[in-house]
């Protein structure tokens, strides 16, 4: 940043960017210190171990709000060396952040004059409410007084999140710094979009000498003194702005996120392992979770995609619906307020079409980037009417079902207009415009959608799960239809589910191949390749049980099933690379859904293998966190699995897989207006020998169950009912 006395125009040239791939996120090289992260609502930040932003190289460290970079650099010195890890923790709960560091050994030329491990210093950090909140406790364990310096070192950029993501632009806005006061320092920004955007640090008590870029203490500790020094930097606010006493935000912050979590249903198993992988997931979920005026939505992950994303708001909704229903119904509610009404080519939007992305940032509102409110996703939409329909039949809750119906007819008929351009009964896509996302499945790399030669398919694209997506939707849709008295349309839309599932099997199905194509492209042909898309038609309904048993078992045999999980693309085929984004990668939402509908035909067996797996690979995962996805190495004994280096951590679809695993294994469903509870084909994995579930709940009654695993059986005990619920162990196949 330049000085207020030194006002300057940050221009840089314009940066060859990947013509197959504009929103490339690109990695250059390895951070030198693990990566930790916290978010409240819009804000979130990304630290190294230490505690740090920005003092080693790599990462997309910052603190963020809405899209911007709020702080660049944040680094704390000690006697002007960096103070030594002892240990960085996240609270269960993700609240906040505690960093344990000590001195090394400090010299004076050749003469110790600070003898190591003496000083120890407890950085504790959150956020809450646009505001990064960070305490320094400083302790001398020492023997004799001790002379300590504690430097920050702090500057900011205020850059997009698409810059930070590798994007160079040819102009930028101004940027400026002062000294408020004795104890606050304002970095401002004039954005080309008109946007004044502001970074306040505020410093207590003051430092001894404090800079535009940098403040210092200087202390002269006893034996055993204690002292603190508390930085609370802000985003957007007033210059006369005071953010809240430390404990009194932090407090505060643990109060609402006890209060946002209470309601839903809770799980505790024998393994202890395993508990941490389902409270490790839980606190993730709530994190990401971001009240919005139409209620909680959870955000993609962190860092590149904290905000609203239709598709993965809609997955993770409804892996989450057996336990907390009310996360659908803010997710539908938001999605229908954005839902697209005029046709807009560089956004992608039709009428009918749900959201694909929003972004805030100064790049979105300059429309460099379409995203600000971008609908390039084929699946959102007939996501939308499916979840809507599973909502409905979870909760039974009719008055949110009449609310959301014309979006949910808007939806249908974009499925049936806009979205089937040639009408041949099959939903397509191809970008409207050369800024557009060229793939807008939910494998959108430029390279994910091929032909068994590895040609790239062209021309309007229709992708296999899409076609399910519709089939299991439109099923929904019609007995919501009934349910609100429309009889015809109701008769109308399941007609449409069957004359689909025939005009798929006929168009998708390889027998050469014994599954079926990934897709078809624009003249029609089918892209003969092995993929895991194939695996989500369980789950949709829309093949026959022979079919589904071949599609099932072919995704079990080792060119898929890794023994971590089933790649994205099977080894063999022509672009496969276990270490890429789409094609050969292992993604645990996916595997989440794949085992949904494993479990829809009965094949528990296959879940268990799949369960297994996963399981195994979050024991290895830092935090006991399922990340975005991991490469597709097969398992080998006593190691881990292979991490992707720049997936996102926590990731809200992977997150939510634990709970879906846990649903596919145990078989539950909910039936609102019947007031039961079934679970269908129950079964443990061997790791689990007894599962607890707590204030699981239909309506107004809720019910504590406890299952225990006898050998391939499952015994139920109802522990505790509330209200009026009926809970049922059903056997079939």
């Amino acid at each position: 940043m330049a000085t207020k006395a030194n006002v300057q125009r940050a221009d840089a040239p314009l940066a060859e960017q990947i013509t197959e791939s504009p929103f490339y996120i690109p990695m250059t090289g390895q951070a030198a210190r693990p990566r930790r992260t916290l978010k409240h609502d819009d804000t979130f930040i990304v630290l190294d171990s230490h505690g740090d932003i920005g003092a080693s190289a790599g990462g997309p460290d910052g603190l963020f709000n809405a899209d911007t970079r709020y702080l660049a650099r944040l680094e704390l010195l000690l006697n002007q060396t960096q103070p030594l890890l002892l240990g960085s923790n996240l609270r269960d709960d993700n609240s906040a952040l505690t960093i344990d560091l000590t001195n090394p050994d400090i010299y004076d030329g050749d003469r110790i004059v600070l003898q190591k491990d003496l000083i120890h210093i407890v950085r504790t950090i959150f956020l809450w409410r646009g505001t990064a909140y960070q305490r320094i406790a400083v302790q001398n364990h020492g023997d004799r007084a001790a002379h300590i310096d504690l430097t920050f070192l702090f500057d900011n950029d205020f850059a997009d999140l698409f810059e930070v993501r590798g994007a160079r632009r040819p102009r930028r806005g101004t940027g400026t710094s002062e000294l408020l006061s004795p104890a606050d320092v304002r970095f401002e920004y004039h954005g080309l979009d008109g946007e004044a955007r502001t970074t306040n640090l505020h410093f207590d008590p003051r430092p001894t000498l404090l800079a535009v870029n940098s403040g210092s203490y200087h202390f002269a500790l006893e034996p055993q003194q204690l002292t603190s020094v508390f930085v609370a930097v802000t985003c957007n606010y007033a210059a006369e702005h005071r953010p809240a006493p430390f404990m009194h935000g932090l407090l505060a912050h643990r109060r609402e996120m006890r209060r946002s979590t209470a309601g839903a249903a809770s799980v505790e198993t024998s393994n202890s392992i395993f508990n941490e992988v389902l409270c490790q997931s839980m606190a993730d979920l709530n994190m990401l979770m971001t009240d919005t005026a139409h209620g909680r939505y959870p955000y993609a992950g962190i860092p590149w995609y904290s905000t609203t994303f239709g598709r993965d708001g809609l997955i993770s909704a409804l892996q989450m619906l057996w336990i907390d229903p009310r996360v659908a119904c803010g997710v539908l509610k938001r999605l229908a307020a954005y839902q697209a009404t005029a046709v807009d080519a560089l956004n992608d939007a039709e009428p009918g079409k749900i959201l694909h992305e929003m972004r805030g940032g100064e790049m979105a509102a300059l429309r460099e980037v379409p995203f600000a409110q971008y609908y390039g996703s084929v699946d959102s939409t007939p996501l939308f009417v499916l979840l809507a329909g599973f909502y409905f039949e979870r909760t039974g809750d009719e008055d949110t079902l009449r609310e959301l119906w014309p979006a949910i007819e808007a939806a249908l008929a974009w499925i049936d207009g806009p979205g089937d351009p040639d009408r041949d009964g099959f939903v397509e896509y191809q970008r409207a415009s050369d800024q557009g996302l060229s793939n807008q499945g939910w494998k959108d790399s430029f390279d994910a959608i091929f032909h068994a030669d590895g040609q790239l398919a062209e021309g309007h694209i229709a992708l296999c799960e899409v076609q399910g997506y519709v089939f299991a939707g439109k099923r929904l849709a019609a007995r919501c239809a009934r349910q609100l008295g429309f009889a015809e349309q109701a008769r109308r839309l399941d007609e449409e589910a069957t004359e689909l599932a025939a005009r798929f099997e006929e168009a998708f199905w390889c027998p050469d191949m014994g599954t079926y194509a990934l897709a078809l492209d624009g003249a029609k042909r089918p892209c003969k390749v092995r993929t895991s898309n194939a695996g989500q038609l369980l789950f949709t309904g829309i093949i026959g049980e022979d079919r589904a048993r071949m599609v099932a078992a072919d995704l079990m045999r080792p060119r898929f099933f890794t023994g971590w999980g089933i790649r994205t693309v099977a080894s063999g085929e022509s672009r496969y690379n276990p270490m890429s984004y789409h094609n050969g990668s292992i993604w645990p939402h996916d595997n989440a859904l794949i085992a949904l509908g494993l479990a829809r035909y009965g094949l528990k067996h296959s879940v268990e293998h799949l369960f297994k797996g996963l399981f195994g690979a979050a024991s290895y995962m830092d935090l006991r966190r399922l990340p975005e996805l991991f490469c597709g190495f097969h398992r080998e004994r006593r190691f881990g699995p292979t991490l992707y280096p720049v997936a996102c951590s926590p990731q809200a679809w992977a997150s939510a897989t634990p709970f879906t695993l846990l649903e596919a294994s145990l078989g539950l469903e909910f039936d609102a207006r019947a007031g039961e509870i079934r679970l269908r084909n129950p079964r443990l994995p061997e790791f689990l020998n007894e599962v607890v579930l707590r204030d699981l709940r239909l309506g107004d009654s809720s019910v504590d169950l406890r299952l225990r695993r006898h050998g391939d059986d499952v015994s139920l005990e109802m522990m505790r009912t509330r209200g009026r619920v009926q809970v049922s162990i059903v056997l079939s196949r």
